[in-house]
């Protein structure tokens, strides 16, 4: 009665009201924040499974080709990894071939399946299956037979083809050479080594501290992953301001930058050569370990 006339009995179901609204409107928000995280944790596993599909494509791929016609019947001979000073013994034999017809040595540049010249398909015939399937790479036959091979390059020239007397291996696209910078970045570790030829004269790199993800789902993960992704900001930023500053020193050939595939793009336009490595660990480890690993060549034996 005495709340009635004072009004405090309107104010307290106003009140009512007002909490349950309240309470419904915070369900709402954790419905969609429970939403937001589920998405963002599908995007995560959507990019692991990206890498794992690539590969499995890829050997479906080749096994399609090699059930189809007359692909069926061509393997490659040998595939081998050579790297340092066994890679450097396999360049220098193959300079050392000579041919007293000025047009006895075939050299090409294949970038991809799509490209192949008809040189190339000419002279490989049904084995240019092995070659499209080796793409990109650098491709060398003699007229005799006694070469055929395709070399996958680190760094790839543009497109050629030429028969000569010589075959055409630039060092620079299979070996360190000059002054370059070469940079891993990641979405927790930047690494950057300024390198003349295989030897780094200057080094920098950081880790910085990014939250692991988690899937505990609800309004709590949402607050964790914009965090997680402010975290990842914030260093990504601070790796592209350190390569910058690297790869606009007038005194470099070129900026090589390798690391995660979703991370990349941040960097892209600071390099002149990019690709994917799953090198891991502390910065200057790391570093080493895809350096080694990029500076890698694929010799397949057509």
């Amino acid at each position: 009665m005495i709340d009635r006339l004072l009004g405090r009995a309107e104010l307290k179901e106003r009140i009512e009201e007002l909490e349950e609204e309240k309470r419904h409107l915070e369900r709402r928000a954790e419905a969609e924040e429970e939403r937001r995280s589920d998405a963002v944790a599908d995007r995560q596993r959507a990019e692991e499974r990206v890498n794992e599909l690539e590969h499995r494509i890829e050997s479906l791929e080749e096994r399609l080709e090699r059930a189809e016609g007359t692909e069926a019947s061509v393997e490659f001979r040998r595939v081998s990894d050579l790297r340092g000073p066994k890679l450097t013994d396999a360049l220098d034999r193959f300079r050392a071939v000579e041919s007293d017809d000025p047009e006895g040595l075939l050299t090409a540049f294949v970038p991809d399946a799509d490209s192949v010249p008809a040189t190339v398909a000419d002279w490989f015939g049904e084995r240019a299956a092995l070659v499209r399937r080796a793409a990109p790479a650098v491709v060398l036959a003699d007229d005799t037979g006694a070469v055929s091979v395709a070399l996958t390059p680190p760094i790839a020239p543009d497109p050629f083809d030429r028969w000569s007397d010589r075959f055409r291996l630039d060092e620079s696209w299979f070996r360190p050479t000059g002054r370059f910078a070469f940079a891993l970045v990641r979405s927790d570790t930047f690494a950057v080594g300024t390198y003349e030829g295989a030897d780094r004269v200057a080094f920098e790199g950081f880790a910085s501290d990014v939250k692991e993800a988690h899937s505990k789902g609800g309004f709590s993960q949402g607050r964790f992953e914009r965090r997680r992704e402010g975290q990842i900001d914030d260093h990504l930023d601070r790796a592209t301001e350190a390569l910058s500053e690297v790869a606009d020193a007038n005194d470099l050939d070129r900026v090589i930058a390798v690391g995660e595939r979703s991370v990349l793009g941040r960097v892209r336009d600071r390099a002149d050569v990019t690709d994917v490595s799953d090198a891991t660990g502390k910065p200057e480890a790391a570093l080493d370990d895809a350096f080694r690993d990029f500076w890698r060549v694929r010799v397949r034996a057509v």
